[in-house]
């Protein structure tokens, strides 16, 4: 009887110790995992944030586009005169494509998938900056024929098709120039935070 009454005061001892905040903890779980946690957020916070960056531009981005495919689609199917909005220069062709970097980047992101967030930035450096730079140049004696003489020979809703498609770019330069920083700074920290996966 009385080495049972011992056996159940040793039991409640260790039971008592093990719920202690004083006592023995069982192991791994002291506490010091906490600052390889705090160490590991700094990078998610990053990729979450450059993530949000990009998301926003790729919003932009979509409504540039979708401003450029509206006047391809309404010329084209003569859908209005083209005294009201005028026919497209040739750089609107090739940018239509850069619809395809900003699905290859949307599709990166949930995943963080670098072979699609790769592909989004060679295409977009092929799709977005080239058509922009190839139109710079192809609207540069319209505009300064315009600049000079004041006349012009192709109108959106009243206004120089000249001068809407150059404001339309200025925006789309900087957009496209922002999403490749930011999607570059992006790649980097996947890279980073794969790279500390593997050394663990």
């Amino acid at each position: 009887m009385q080495r049972a009454r011992a056996h159940v005061k040793e039991n409640t001892a260790v039971s008592l110790n093990m719920t202690s905040r004083v006592g023995p903890r069982p192991g791994g779980t002291n506490g010091s995992e906490f600052k390889l946690r705090e160490r590991g957020t700094p990078p998610y916070q990053m990729s979450a944030s450059l993530k949000s960056e990009v998301r926003k531009l790729n919003l932009v981005h979509l409504l540039i586009w979708l401003l450029v495919a509206a006047q391809v689609v309404v010329s084209h199917f003569n859908l209005v005169s083209h005294d009201i909005v005028s026919m497209p220069y040739q750089w609107e062709y090739p940018y239509l494509l850069s619809l395809l970097p900003l699905v290859g980047s949307s599709l990166s992101l949930p995943k963080n998938n670098i072979s699609y967030l790769v592909l989004s930035m060679i295409s977009a450096g092929l799709f977005t900056m080239a058509p922009l730079i190839y139109g710079g140049m192809e609207m540069f004696p319209v505009a300064q024929q315009l600049y000079r003489h004041g006349k012009a020979y192709r109108f959106i809703f009243g206004f120089s098709a000249v001068t809407v498609m150059y404001l339309i770019m200025v925006v789309a330069v900087q957009v496209h120039a922002w999403q490749l920083y930011y999607m570059k700074k992006l790649l980097d920290s996947w890279f980073n935070a794969t790279e500390e996966k593997k050394k663990k």
